[in-house]
């Protein structure tokens, strides 16, 4: 079978040069998650779960989600395998163009079941397909296929060897880029992720990230430290501490809302989703910065990172309540 055959031919009915806002890449899971435990699993016991929640997952496909209820015209670029029909039936009820996925031929879809409590989350994942994800990204910003978003956000860590020559190929069609590359403890330690930063807009790390990047603990610091490398603009996610923001060499910050978290998967992925909406509508970064602060802080009221997220009239709420 050539390489090219494994990949499924599947129509979803919808054109791909259709106009978007943003463009979300990364790996995608079916995520099973486990929550209402009344103590943290230990290892060589059994403990049991009260509620079980099948959802799409991933960072990128919960960002994904986020942006399309918030009202952003979004497509997801990623690796499903060849059961996933059930994967893009969610994604288009959830609004998300779904004509950029790739589908495999020979595996199923990649699994993640996620141990969720308030205060803890594991993870246990099999990768399946998302080990292809690499190539075709790279086969799609060679071959144009960024031209029709105005905006590219990429939820993985990019090969730092050749991830330079990745971002000039997608900029070149006329894309803004965002980057989120999760906890990738290698990228994080590289001095070379510091010096990728200098040729995306946005930067999405969490304070856990951040700190293994630039060695700081305090987020100011870790802001300066990353300006110092030559990013313009990091929004930094600091969990029940809010968020921090550079921007243009200017920090910002701001309290997390009050909420009762249910389960914390996707929290970040729906700050970030929250964030672009509002900053590729030309909102002000205050305005930015405090819809992700609020979309990332409700997701965490029901379990998984897509049931959460709140609607667009309840962001705008808390948008011009915060102006009164």
């Amino acid at each position: 079978m050539s390489a090219e055959s494994k990949f499924l031919d599947i129509n979803l009915d919808i054109p791909l040069d259709i106009p978007l806002d943003i463009l979300v890449g990364g790996d995608l899971f079916i995520d099973l998650i486990m929550t209402g435990f009344a103590s943290w699993p230990q290892p060589g016991t059994e403990s049991f779960a009260q509620e079980l929640h099948r959802e799409v997952g991933g960072g990128a496909a919960i960002a994904a989600c986020g942006l399309a209820r918030l009202g952003s015209r979004v497509a997801l670029f990623g690796m499903a395998g060849h059961d996933g029909d059930w994967l893009a039936a969610r994604l288009n009820h959830l609004g998300v163009i779904t004509s950029r996925l790739r589908f495999d031929a020979e595996q199923p879809t990649a699994v993640s079941v996620a141990i969720s409590t308030p205060g803890e989350r594991t993870f246990l994942t099999w990768h399946g397909p998302n080990v292809r994800f690499p190539r075709v990204l790279a086969e799609a910003a060679a071959s144009g296929g960024f031209a029709n978003a105005r905006h590219f956000h990429l939820n993985w860590a990019p090969d730092l060897a050749t991830a330079a020559d990745l971002f000039t190929a997608i900029r070149r069609q006329g894309c803004s880029i965002s980057l989120d590359v999760g906890w990738h403890e290698d990228w994080l330690a590289d001095p070379r992720s510091l010096a990728l930063l200098p040729l995306i807009d946005i930067f999405f790390p969490n304070e856990v990230e951040a700190n293994r990047m630039t060695g700081e603990k305090e987020p100011a610091k870790m802001l300066r430290r990353m300006a110092s490398a030559g990013a313009r603009r990091v929004a930094l996610k600091l969990g029940a501490d809010g968020a921090a923001l550079l921007w243009d060499g200017d920090i910002l910050e701001i309290k997390a809302c009050p909420v009762t978290p249910i389960d914390t998967t996707g929290a970040g992925d729906c700050f970030n989703a929250g964030f672009l909406h509002f900053w590729l509508r030309g909102e002000s970064p205050p305005i930015c910065l405090r819809a992700g602060n609020f979309c990332g802080g409700v997701s965490t009221e029901q379990a998984g990172g897509v049931s959460g997220f709140p609607g667009p009239e309840r962001v705008q709420l808390e948008l011009a309540r915060a102006h009164t």
